[in-house]
């Protein structure tokens, strides 16, 4: 009888944390398209994987009244579940309950399942929807962010970290999405920003809506804070099992195997995606989908500095991270978003072991003083840095332009990529053969007859001895002038013998990277 007492007393206490906020709160939730914190868990998660933890937590405040109220676990869900038949730890913050604040006890779950993730080797979910510091805590709730803000850098390079921002996530709060891996937000349900509309208004007099201060389109396009965007919740969950699918689960594993599809050359047919005059635009991302497994494309951070395209594709079932000039989108110059994009999925690629393709068309770095004022030497420098420093396999294909420092930064042999391919089509020169002809024939331009005709002469005899694959070859720059639809056997076989190579670094604690 005892025994059924206290089964009795447990299946209450549960039924009582479980409910949230209450009826009313849930309802205003869900009033503005947003699912509750568990139905979040249960609809990312493989059905019924989940497992909860620390259900009965309470807070410990006593200031302000907080003694008198009963917050169930605090405002947080944590526990662990399967996504694609792997282990994962995840946690998912509960506005229903005191708007999802985090106050100590609240913030002691969610560092307990980081720890356990960092401990078992297994991604971390981290879902987002938060008011910010419970204020009632004072410095408690600001001690709280700080033990996340560790534990996301312990882990970083280590477990892959997941943010997800389903409501708001203000001050302090927006740095552990910051400070992990890939970031997704949803449209008219993410807001981040460090300071909101109001303290902007009374510091600065200036008026805005919390969306167009930090809400998921501004993070997308504007800010480069976020990763993938989506149009609802549910859409944004089958992103997150996609990526999922493309990931190691540490960094001491590779990425699942799946079994090896061709491209669709039907759709895609890769002789035929690029212009013959060198001046027109094409879409980059189809010579990515004529190449890999199943013209399928992960493309990550598609809205932001979208002249440099990065994302996961798999090439004979292994998963591959490829990075490509977008020369649909300013030429697919680089620029400092795009530098900073690139540098930091090459970081990822490389603390991952996904070996890596570089796919080359670019006439440089973007030239004007807007671009040298924001740091242009600084933020490009950050690409060098981290195509150096990566040690998994790294081939590069020159498509079309190469020019000046555009050609060193995109892995080239000098920063060590293992293989450089050409297509015939490839220029690589210090500068176009425009600009080239202009200043190294000035003079003979300038006495002309015919400048403009001498000036098509020149560009021309230019063109013939420097823009093209040639010279680099001779050099030993290039390994292998390849027809463009040897480029996906190519790319296959050089990641196959680059697998087991072996880097020996100076011993160092790290680098000092150019942040």
């Amino acid at each position: 009888m005892a025994h059924q007492q206290k089964t009795s007393d447990l299946k209450k206490r549960m039924r009582d944390a479980l409910k949230g906020g209450g009826d009313k709160a849930i309802k205003k939730q869900k009033a503005i398209g947003k699912l509750t914190a568990r139905e979040r868990i249960i609809a990312i998660l493989d059905p019924n994987t989940f497992h909860e933890y620390d259900l009965f937590v309470e807070h410990a405040a006593k200031d302000f009244d907080m003694d008198k109220k009963y917050l169930p676990g605090d405002g947080v869900i944590t526990g662990t579940g399967i996504l694609i038949g792997h282990p994962v730890c995840i946690y998912a913050q509960d506005f229903t309950i005191a708007g999802g604040s985090l106050g100590w006890m609240h913030s002691k779950k969610i560092t307990k399942i980081m720890d356990h993730a960092l401990k078992l080797k297994v991604p971390i979910i981290g879902i987002n929807d938060s008011g910010g510091a419970r204020i009632q805590e004072g410095v408690n709730s600001l001690a709280g962010y700080g033990e996340i803000f560790y534990r996301n850098t312990q882990a970083s390079g280590v477990i892959p970290q997941i943010s997800v921002i389903l409501g708001p996530c203000a001050g302090g709060a927006v740095y552990s999405p910051a400070l992990t891996d890939f970031v997704f937000v949803v449209d008219k349900i993410s807001k981040m920003f460090i300071t909101g509309p109001e303290v902007i208004k009374t510091v600065l007099g200036e008026e805005i809506s919390m969306e167009e201060l930090g809400g998921a389109k501004i993070h997308s396009e504007i800010t480069g804070n976020s990763h993938f965007y989506a149009e609802s919740e549910m859409e944004c969950f089958d992103q997150i099992k996609s990526l999922i699918s493309f990931i190691p689960w540490n960094n001491m594993k590779k990425a699942d195997k799946f079994p090896k599809k061709g491209p669709k050359t039907r759709k895609y047919k890769i002789e035929n995606i690029i212009p013959t005059d060198p001046k027109q635009p094409y879409d980059v991302r189809n010579v990515i989908k004529a190449i890999c497994d199943d013209s399928e494309f992960l493309e990550i951070q598609k809205q932001f500095a979208a002249n440099i395209v990065i994302g996961f594709a798999r090439l004979n079932g292994d998963t591959v991270g490829f990075v490509a000039n977008q020369p649909n989108v300013l030429a697919g110059v680089l620029d400092v978003d795009s530098s900073d994009k690139a540098a930091r999925f090459i970081r990822y690629c490389d603390s991952f072991n996904i070996p890596m393709v570089t796919l080359v068309d670019l006439p440089g770095y973007l030239p004007g003083v807007d671009q040298e004022h924001a740091g242009v030497i600084r933020h490009g420098a950050k690409l060098l840095y981290a195509y150096s420093e990566a040690t998994v396999p790294k081939i590069t294909v020159i498509l079309r332009k190469a020019y000046g420092g555009g050609y060193i930064a995109m892995c080239s042999s000098h920063l060590k990529a293992d293989f450089v391919f050409a297509w015939p089509s490839a220029e690589i020169a210090v500068m176009g053969p425009e600009g080239a002809a202009n200043i190294i024939f000035k003079k003979e331009i300038m006495s002309a007859e015919n400048p403009d005709e001498m000036r098509k002469k020149k560009v021309n005899e230019y063109r013939k001895k420097f823009a093209n694959p040639y010279v680099a070859a001779a050099y030993g720059y290039v390994d292998a002038v390849i027809d463009p639809v040897e480029t996906r056997k190519m790319l296959i076989h050089a990641i196959e013998i680059s697998l087991n190579k072996e880097v020996i670094s100076p011993n160092k604690k790290h680098g000092i990277p150019p942040f």
